[in-house]
């Protein structure tokens, strides 16, 4: 029945996409401009759902129109980017963001730039330079009045500024990976309930017995050491109340790791023989935080020697995802370890290292601050990189491989550009530093293939897992060498599908036990799901990946309802939900009661129940925040009877939550009416009702959570999605113009814009649009034609 749903609704999906371009106007509408710095005439065709395929000369003009048309399309949002990044908040928006400013500069590349440069692909720096170039153009035509200012900058009075090559690349904080949360999370867990705590907080993967480092006192470790972290790391924030994070209450960190876990991916490579096309299928949809504008933008680049199209994110050159007309590549996060926070005794502005004491380095940075005076601040640093805590006498800092050269996130796709086959890859996949991927392949030779992509540390004596004394016993040794990263190239399934979970093999095919790649990974739900279906498909087509991208069946859910199978109650309300959820399939589709009593029970209810027996209260609030999964497993543990009171009264919590939010008729409790789809932008905190209502998108009901692959993670205040899949994509290789795709909401960044929303309807529904790349195909679907010159 499941499979049956799939291929039906596979489809629907080529129905809605067909749907969606017979309604869309045909008239095309021609420009033409002189752009300054452009070197030859070139071209602009943006099809009917926005994207924007760029026809230069040279590959330095595609870059080159690449920023510039990024800036057109999202000037206000890269904008934003860039100064959060570098640490440039205050000078356009005021005092408040200071300590932001401050955190944000602790994190910033200042290594080499010579050295940062060679690690990537000789077209880098083509791309970078000419991208930054592209997007200085624009600005000076908004600057000259020729175009028009964004209306966020004139909600925040301000005004973009320009960009320098290195900006791109010195930003670190955008694409930082979490693992030091969880090592903080495991440290003050285990000091207030031990280990076992530590176990129904998180999983590892493989079985790992956790063992404290020698010199840490896991209750020294302060609750807030991530303060400066997270503000570096966090979006920014508007709105007449805003306090400086000098003085505003930290984020709990129970919710750091919740937003930190609710991002992954799903993709998977399927060989020409188990594709219904007979030729390898490709599909990605990176799952990230949701909102408007997106974050990600879809764009097409042809020169000479060049023809990319997929996805990145509307600051960066090129495509992080996609394909070059040979070959293709999708990307998922692989939760291997690349940070580590390491703890100090200080006297002064020296810690302890190896017998004696070290000076921090101390930069003295002056931040400009719109309407005040400009400020100083100090920045510290050990030899293991930025200190975020620290007083009379202790000190924590963290060490990244973001510090190192060539780690600028995403950009180590600069090698998958121009590759044409699998040795090609390979070398791409040896040079990449972040953050840490699945990378899969295929290309229209017929390979298809998987390998893990990151910058690994080796570390000799310990495994990651907690903060380590940073005295000097406990030092990377380098970093893993090329070929150490497991890669499979054809694999026998006929195909290779990773979703975050605990993927590396096992001995002794691997020696996953010395290596220590990484013990924490996402829960299994999604993976399992993908596996499941495709495994069960003899031939796989388009409309069958596009479908299980937008899947919404839960292992986990099914887990869940194993429990409940062989529990009763005299409590009417219970009974009745049990009669919901004992019969259901676990597919949270929107209609669905029982989908809303599970997401409700597990995600918010069942946590308090199984830690209020089994964890001491102190350790209680961070139980359950990253995932039911190490619930469920604790309660699979348990006899029946052992497990009974806790399922009662967790099911009952949730019961008496749901009817003060939906009423008292139980039959009415639809996922739909929960779980929603609502993107609000920050900026529009600072207009007016009609302005705000306009920067706004939806609300629309979504099917999904966490645990399906139809990622939809969801805020636990309001049920709102918060994090899911920011682009979808399906590759045909070798008949790319049949690929299909879908951004959401749109592909512009300007509320009064047709492709500010456009796209919302069609991602929300699991619909999806095609993604063109020959020359004429695209011809056929132009909405505009921009004629560009070079101005004088």
């Amino acid at each position: 029945m499941g499979m049956l749903k799939g291929l039906v609704a596979g489809a629907a999906v080529l129905l809605g996409a067909s749907a969606a371009h017979a309604e869309v106007t045909t008239a095309v509408r021609q420009e033409a401009a002189p752009v300054r710095g452009l070197s030859q005439p070139a071209e602009i065709i943006v099809d009917r759902w926005g994207v924007p395929h760029i026809y230069a000369a040279n590959t330095r003009d595609a870059f080159f129109l690449q920023g510039w048309n990024a800036a057109r399309d999202r000037l206000w949002q890269i904008d934003l980017w860039r100064k959060r990044g570098l640490g440039r908040l205050s000078a356009s928006l005021g005092p408040a963001y200071v300590a932001q400013d401050r955190a944000a500069r602790l994190f910033l590349y200042r290594g080499d730039m010579a050295a940062e440069w060679a690690s990537y692909d000789p077209i880098g720096r083509e791309a970078v330079e000419a991208f930054a170039a592209g997007v200085n153009a624009y600005v000076g035509e908004v600057r000259a009045g020729q175009r028009p200012l964004p209306v966020e900058f004139k909600l925040t009075k301000s005004q973009p500024e320009d960009w320098n090559p290195e900006d791109i690349l010195r930003i670190r904080s955008h694409a930082l990976v979490s693992n030091v949360t969880s090592e903080v999370a495991r440290a003050l867990t285990v000091c207030a309930g031990g280990p076992e705590a530590d176990a129904l907080r998180r999983k590892l993967e493989p079985a790992r017995k956790l063992v404290m480092p020698k010199g840490l006192d896991p209750c020294s470790v302060p609750a807030n050491v991530l303060n400066d972290y997270v503000l570096a790391t966090d979006p920014v924030s508007f709105g007449p109340l805003i306090k400086s994070a000098e003085t505003e209450a930290p984020k709990p960190l129970a919710q750091v790791i919740d937003e930190r876990a609710a991002e992954g991916s799903n993709n998977w490579t399927i060989a020409a023989s188990r594709s219904a096309t007979g030729r390898p299928i490709l599909a990605n949809d990176p799952h990230r935080p949701v909102g408007a504008p997106a974050l990600r933008y879809i764009a097409h680049l042809d020169a000479p020697g060049l023809s990319i199209i997929g996805a990145g994110e509307p600051a960066l050159p090129g495509v992080s995802f996609g394909h070059n007309g040979t070959t293709a590549f999708g990307i998922t996060i692989n939760y291997v370890d690349q940070e580590d926070l390491y703890a100090y005794e200080v006297r002064g502005n020296a810690y302890r290292y190896k017998g004696g004491f070290e000076p921090m380095r101390t930069v003295s940075e002056t931040i400009e601050v719109k309407g005040g005076a400009p400020q100083t601040v100090e920045l510290r640093f050990t030899r293991h990189g930025p200190v975020i805590w620290q007083d009379a006498t202790r000190a924590f800092a963290i060490r990244t491989v973001w510090n190192e050269p060539g780690l600028a996130g995403y950009f180590g796709s600069s090698r998958m550009w121009r590759a044409k086959d699998w040795n090609d890859f390979q070398t791409a996949r040896d040079k990449w530093g972040a953050p840490p991927l699945n990378l899969v392949y295929a290309d229209t030779k017929g390979d298809i293939g998987w390998a893990v992509a990151a910058r690994t540390p080796v570390r000799p004596n310990w495994d990651g897992l907690t903060p380590v004394p940073g005295d000097g016993r406990y030092e990377w040794a380098g970093f893993r060498k090329d070929g150490e990263l497991p890669v499979v190239k054809n694999p026998a399934a006929g195909f290779f599908a990773t979703a975050n979970a605990m993927n590396i093999p096992a001995e002794p095919e691997y020696p996953r036990a010395e290596r220590k790649l990484g013990f924490e990974w996402a829960d299994p739900s999604r993976s399992i799901r993908i596996h499941e279906v495709l495994n069960g498909l003899p031939k796989i087509s388009l409309g069958d990946s596009m479908a299980l991208q937008t899947d919404s069946v839960s292992p986990q859910a099914r887990r869940g309802v194993a429990l409940l199978q062989s529990l009763t109650s005299t409590d009417p309300d219970v009974a009745k939900a049990l009669t919901y959820l004992k019969s259901w399939n676990g597919d949270e589709a929107t209609d669905s009661v029982a989908a809303s009593l599970y997401e409700t029970w597990a995600v918010k209810h069942l946590g308090a129940a199984v830690s209020a027996v089994a964890a001491k209260e102190a350790a209680r609030p961070l139980i359950g925040a990253s995932s039911p999964d190490p619930l469920l497993t604790w309660l699979e543990g348990q006899s029946p009877d052992a497990r009974t009171p806790v399922l009662q009264a967790s099911l009952k919590a949730a019961i008496v939550e749901l009817k003060g939010r939906l009423g008292p008729d139980m039959s009415t409790w639809t996922w739909g009416r929960l779980h929603h789809a609502r993107f609000v932008p920050a900026a529009a905190g600072l207009a007016d009702p009609q302005l705000a209502a306009q920067m706004s998108v939806g609300p629309q009901q979504v099917p999904g959570s966490s645990s399906t692959p139809r990622a939809a993670t969801w805020n636990p205040s309001d049920f709102r999605q918060t994090s899911g899949a920011s682009v979808r994509l399906v590759l045909d290789v070798g008949a790319w113009d049949n690929s299909m795709a879908i951004n959401t909401p749109g592909q512009s960044g300007d509320p009064m814009s047709v492709h500010y929303r456009d796209l919302f309807p069609l991602w929300a529904s699991g619909a999806y649009v095609p993604l063109r790349f020959s020359r004429g195909a695209v011809e056929g679907d132009a909405g505009v034609v921009m004629k560009l010159t070079p101005a004088p």
